[in-house]
């Protein structure tokens, strides 16, 4: 495939775009479970037929191995749709909620229904489920919604930008390409929800543009993702399971483990099994695997170049600019004030510093901004409960990681600075509806407590039972 140009959409015709989206959404069309289902049907067929293009646009931008462009992206798609066509009609029932004895007769309950029109902005780490899967939970919530793809990754661009309009319902499902421009473009416009995953500085720039028209976020960031290894543990399955889960898609993962804690007595050993392990899975030659993705562009080869110098390779270490590679690096005496612990490292370098024991890391943890993720491997419930108990993530896996992602029965999400809000199955259906109380009544009995004249008996009873 060959390169491919920044895409980009005309920036006068957005204002169009989202009034087109904004009559779909005031028509009503959107509110029916059988358009909600039939667009997840048509974004599944999306998906199925064309799983094969989109893979290839996503070897095309980031050199993916196909396996894992079917696993991360497309498949991982796939299951949150199932979900959803499976769950969305107990998803859109009322839910009862009790009546008090002072509001007796009556009913209560939340009727979930659409926000309205709804921006998602797409990263380019996962370009096509970071696109789709955030709207097809926007979808069942029976929502209008505009994708902003990513420039970065120009050929998933282009393929979403073909597909989403052939596939889905053109006046409530919209694709704008673009970078800069087109997003301010589309920020000055009045959301009734948006939905971005990136970075904290941009991040930062969606809320305040958010809070010019009160609009609700949903912000997926990163930030610095801790992997606690104890004493007793199973070094050798720890060490696999590490290796596996920061260098997938070459470390552009927003929940990959960002810097590993162990144990002091461990740590020789675990870089040792680490270094083993990216041996085995890459070759002794890792730039000519074919299972190892590029960095996305040369200024992020660039900014890891620079990272590199933090800390002495156990294993890695190399670069090449213009292959766009960055060899799995495995770092050893790294202070905690060095450059590769102050910044997301977004990359395949993973610093190792030694802790005396999960206090320390605990400690360690809590002095820093709170995690997209946090991962912790022991034997002891002791310890895996003081950690969990003890710290604050957006989520936790023990004894693995990444893994709490793809059980879609829990929600997804970050916690102050690595991110508001959370989706996944009914969470993302949740996150993209607004719950509406509803109280009923009939109109008899009408007793006359509640109504002046205010006698003495009166005020007595309401004094106690109000």
């Amino acid at each position: 495939m060959s390169a491919a140009p920044h895409p980009t959409s005309p920036i006068d015709a957005i204002p169009e775009r989202v009034a087109r989206l904004r009559a779909g959404s005031d028509s009503g069309r959107t509110r029916s479970a059988e358009w909600r289902l039939g667009q997840l049907d048509r974004l599944r067929a999306l998906l199925t037929e064309n799983g094969d293009v989109l893979v290839r646009a996503l070897e095309a931008d980031l050199r993916k191995p196909d396996p894992e462009g079917w696993l991360t992206d497309v498949g991982f798609t796939l299951g949150d749709l199932a979900v959803a066509r499976k769950q969305l009609r107990r998803w859109m029932k009322p839910r009862r909620v009790p009546t008090p004895m002072k509001l007796q007769p009556g009913r209560s309950w939340l009727q979930p229904e659409p926000l309205g029109v709804v921006l998602v902005i797409a990263p380019w780490n996962y370009p096509v489920q970071l696109a789709l899967a955030p709207l097809a939970a926007a979808i069942a919530a029976g929502n209008c919604a505009l994708v902003k793809t990513s420039e970065v990754t120009p050929h998933v661009s282009a393929a979403l930008a073909e597909l989403v309009p052939r596939y889905l319902d053109p006046d409530c499902c919209a694709i704008v390409e673009g970078g800069v421009a087109e997003t301010q473009a589309l920020l000055a416009e009045r959301w009734d929800h948006i939905f971005y995953t990136g970075n904290g500085r941009v991040g930062r720039i969606v809320m305040a543009a958010a809070a010019r028209h009160l609009t609700p976020v949903t912000i997926e960031l990163g930030g610095k993702r801790p992997c606690l290894v104890e004493e007793d543990v199973d070094l050798d399955g720890a060490a696999r399971r590490i290796v596996w889960g920061k260098f997938l898609n070459c470390g552009q993962t927003c929940v990959a483990p960002d810097y590993v804690l162990v144990h002091a007595a461990r740590e020789r050993e675990l870089v040792e099994r680490m270094a083993h392990y990216v041996h085995q899975f890459y070759g002794d030659v890792p730039q000519q695997s074919p299972d190892l993705a590029r960095i996305v562009n040369e200024q992020h080869v660039d900014r890891l170049a620079k990272l590199l110098e933090s800390g002495t390779p156990v294993i890695g270490g190399q670069v090449d600019r213009a292959d766009r590679y960055v060899a799995p690096t495995i770092l050893r005496d790294v202070s905690p004030d060095a450059p590769v612990m102050q910044e997301e490292i977004f990359g395949p370098i993973l610093p190792v510093l030694k802790v005396r024991d999960m206090a320390e890391a605990i400690a360690f943890v809590n002095a820093r901004p709170k995690p997209l993720a946090l991962y912790v491997f022991t034997r002891r419930a002791a310890v895996e409960d003081a950690v969990v108990t003890q710290t604050s993530a957006g989520g936790v896996t023990v004894n693995a990681v990444l893994w709490h992602l793809g059980n879609e029965n829990l929600p997804f999400g970050g916690v102050g600075e690595s991110g508001m809000g959370a989706y996944h199955g009914k969470y993302g259906f949740d996150a993209m509806s607004h719950m509406k109380p509803v109280l009923k009544k009939g109109t008899k009995p009408d007793p006359s407590i509640g109504y002046p004249p205010y006698t003495k008996w009166k005020k007595a009873l309401i004094k106690r039972f109000a």
